[in-house]
């Protein structure tokens, strides 16, 4: 009876541990199976040193943003009289090779380099925006479509956010002139609201450019030209190599 006894409590702990360890098992592949899923759906181009194009239209680009886009693309096809060839920056992290000497750094840097006006998945949902530059550099221009996510003031977009993007063009705009440049100085004065979800053009504009220092200014429209929303100076300066791979 004793014998009987201890193997059936010998019997019973063996089936406690099967189901312990299976759980354990299946804790682990279910741990597993959803970290990899997770993976899975992550963008490719948050790992590939050729990340997607974010200058090309997508579903999002409202009609105006559209017409804006044609307008300037087809002027960097052909030079036109009065304002010369424009060309169209592509992407967000490869504009570093139109920067003097930049072709050579970006191969070095541009897997690393990020800017965060183009983390957020959803299109449309923030920083829609496409930039364009004269070919001799002293103008550049950008399309900027305003998504809800921008929300500052009830329907209208944050000033935080404009300021971003005076600093991202006027930024990108003052190292196709020079070197990789960092910021020294941003004075902005806004004028009028941006209606949140509506298309406006950033103008930059070279003012002077001396040794490693870079001025320019910059003005915030509403597409047709006819308000305007913010004004801004800026100065950059340009930075060594050494900076860049540090970051």
């Amino acid at each position: 009876m004793a014998r009987s006894l201890v193997r059936l409590l010998s019997g019973f702990q063996n089936l406690c541990w099967v189901q312990f360890t299976k759980t354990r098992l299946l804790t682990r592949v279910l741990f597993r199976t959803t970290f990899e899923r997770t993976v899975v759906k992550t963008p490719p181009s948050l790992f590939s040193p050729q990340p997607r194009d974010f200058s090309f239209p997508n579903s999002s680009w409202g009609e105006e943003m559209m017409r804006l886009y044609d307008y300037y693309n087809g002027k960097s096809e052909v030079e036109t009289e009065g304002e010369g060839q424009w060309i169209r920056l592509p992407s967000y992290n490869r504009s570093l090779k139109y920067a003097t000497g930049g072709v050579y750094l970006s191969k070095l840097i541009q897997s690393r380099a990020r800017l965060f006006t183009r983390n957020i998945r959803e299109s449309g949902a923030a920083f829609e925006y496409v930039l364009f530059f004269t070919k001799d550099k002293q103008r550049c221009v950008c399309i900027l479509q305003a998504g809800h996510l921008l929300e500052g003031p009830p329907g209208h977009v944050h000033g935080g956010a404009i300021a971003t993007m005076i600093d991202t063009v006027t930024g990108t705009h003052a190292s196709l002139l020079s070197a990789p440049v960092m910021t020294a100085n941003l004075n902005i004065d806004y004028r009028s609201p941006i209606p949140l979800g509506s298309t406006v053009l950033i103008e930059s504009t070279l003012d002077k450019q001396e040794r490693k220092k870079t001025s320019v200014s910059c003005k915030v429209t509403s597409s047709d030209g006819s308000k305007l929303h913010t004004e801004a100076t800026a100065l950059f300066v340009s930075i060594g190599v050494g900076h860049l791979l540090r970051g």
